[in-house]
């Protein structure tokens, strides 16, 4: 995984996902149920991408990765920015995808999960 195309993949398989532009014409982010968890610059070369983790997880995988750094321009406590130029392999980027999109899921209220059929 290296390429926007990838990261849009990747969040398109997720349900309920949209692509939205809240912050200008090259940040792409990801939100389910209008809250982000997912961020990209659609220009960037290398291509990164910020996903929010669970403190202890995002301290984790900075140790484990070089190509992982706290989340840029976000609370560096629960966001990570990883660099897509193959250090970190494609399955945990997805994994990453996923588990934010989970973390935001799960951060809903009840009345909100509902109307997304959870």
């Amino acid at each position: 995984m290296q390429s926007i195309a990838d990261v849009r993949a990747a969040c398109a398989a997720l349900p309920h996902s949209q692509e939205t532009f809240p912050f200008g014409p090259t940040t792409l982010v990801f939100k389910v149920a209008g809250k982000m968890y997912a961020l990209t610059d659609i220009h960037a070369d290398p291509v990164t991408v910020s996903v929010k983790v669970r403190p202890e997880r995002g301290d984790e995988l900075r140790a484990a990765h070089d190509a992982i750094t706290p989340g840029y321009h976000l609370n560096k406590r629960h966001w990570i920015t990883v660099t897509l130029d193959g250090r970190v392999p494609g399955d945990l980027v997805r994994e990453l995808l996923a588990g934010s999109h989970a973390l935001v899921v799960a951060g809903l209220t009840r009345a909100q999960r509902a109307e997304l059929g959870r």
